[in-house]
């Protein structure tokens, strides 16, 4: 009998809800989160059932050479109403030997941004240990840190070490390593629980990580006007480019050797490819992420809305293993 041939899937979301907001899981394999498939004869599975059972048919050869068993990505859907926790993540090294856990590259990506939308990322001037922890402990936090005021499309790389939040009326889409390892540094006075953050992942516990410089923006890619395709990050721990798909595009997947990853952020697409010698088409609209496997190396992305928009995520071949992922 034909081994069976992985497909295009979407998720069924996990939504978390906070006093500031809520996040929702788009595609997560975090264990205590735990995306389920939606459509085709693997609905109903985990992301981790499926990593364990398919392993590089899911994220092509390199990628699991170089990450293991758990899907190195996991895309959120952020929705703020008031004032989220200050927070900062490590990087791979201090994450790793410390809990076990993969850093956490970040990038955020400006869906919509309403009445007194803002950002804080990084710190206006230079500051240190003893300046942080004491506003953090008071509330004033803020005062120290960069604050922006978003629109549409915006997007940030969030560097390890950099504190953020967002505040106001704002929806972001996250894109970041598959890690919980979000430290709270200031919850501005509101209940805090252990839901949301690990209480191990305090204040004190990252002190000794956090990036006291001024912040920086790194250097913004170049776009020309008019470019339909737009590197927005472009990591060793993932690339995520921004398509605004107006003709159907030819993606040849085996040249990256990895899973593509499709969030819409608005309007409507749909993936095609040959399925058992017949076209298939798989529908992907907005507010929803696909998984393309690696497995799937030829297929077409067509829009059937004109006025739509899609992030997409790969990860680029490695050639060194990373010696912070164990064995499974």
């Amino acid at each position: 009998m034909d081994e069976k041939k992985l497909y295009p899937f979407r998720f069924c979301s996990l939504q978390d809800d906070y006093v500031w907001g809520s996040d929702e899981f788009k595609l997560a394999d975090l264990g205590y989160r735990d995306s389920i498939v939606r459509d085709g004869w693997l609905a109903g599975n985990t992301m981790g059932e499926i990593m364990d059972t398919y392993l590089d048919r899911v994220v092509g050869e390199n990628v699991y050479n170089f990450t293991g068993r758990q899907f190195p990505v996991q895309v959120k859907h952020i929705r703020v109403k008031g004032k989220m926790p200050l927070r900062v993540h490590p990087g791979a090294e201090t994450a790793a030997q410390r809990y076990d856990l993969l850093g956490r590259e970040k990038l955020w990506y400006v869906q919509r941004a309403g009445t007194g939308a803002q950002l804080l990322i990084g710190f206006e001037h230079d500051t240190d240990a003893t300046e942080v922890y004491s506003k953090c402990q008071d509330g004033s936090a803020a005062e120290l840190m960069h604050s922006i005021t978003p629109a549409a499309g915006d997007f940030f790389h969030i560097r390890p070490g950099v504190p953020h939040a967002a505040i106001g009326d704002i929806e972001l889409v996250e894109v970041s390593e598959s890690s919980p390892s979000d430290f709270c540094l200031c919850s501005w006075g509101q209940e805090c629980g252990p839901e949301e953050f690990d209480e191990a992942m305090s204040l004190e516990e990252a002190l000794d990580f956090i990036d006291y410089k001024a912040w920086q923006a790194p250097e913004a890619p170049h776009f020309h006007e008019g470019d339909a395709v737009r590197k927005l990050v472009d990591l060793p721990e993932f690339t995520v480019s921004s398509i605004k798909l107006t003709d159907p595009l030819h993606i040849y997947s085996e040249r990256f050797d990895s899973f593509i990853l499709y969030t819409c952020i608005r309007g409507e697409a749909s993936v095609q490819l040959e399925v058992l010698g017949q076209s298939a088409r798989f529908p992907i609209g907005a507010g929803e992420t696909m998984l393309v496997p690696a497995e799937c190396p030829d297929f077409f992305l067509v829009p059937t809305d004109r006025d739509t928009i899609i992030l997409e995520t790969t990860v680029a071949p490695r050639s060194e293993k990373d010696s912070y992922v164990k064995e499974s």
